[in-house]
């Protein structure tokens, strides 16, 4: 099996892992309160998903 037979430089290594980045996730409208919410989830805002509820939201406290 053949070997490298120079060490790749540090430059070389972190030019390559420079494309290793993260994608924001998608976003769509939720069709009950129109927030954002990520695909293929329950909306954290109305707990809807799919035209059913399928969480219940309590209201929540504010804080003083």
């Amino acid at each position: 099996m053949p070997l490298p037979k120079r060490r790749h430089s540090k430059q070389r290594t972190r030019t390559r892992r420079a494309t290793w980045f993260r994608v924001a996730p998608s976003l769509s409208r939720c069709r009950q309160c129109h927030s954002l919410k990520r695909n293929h989830a329950v909306c954290k805002n109305c707990g809807y998903y799919a035209g059913r509820q399928i969480v219940e939201v309590g209201e929540r406290k504010q804080a003083a």
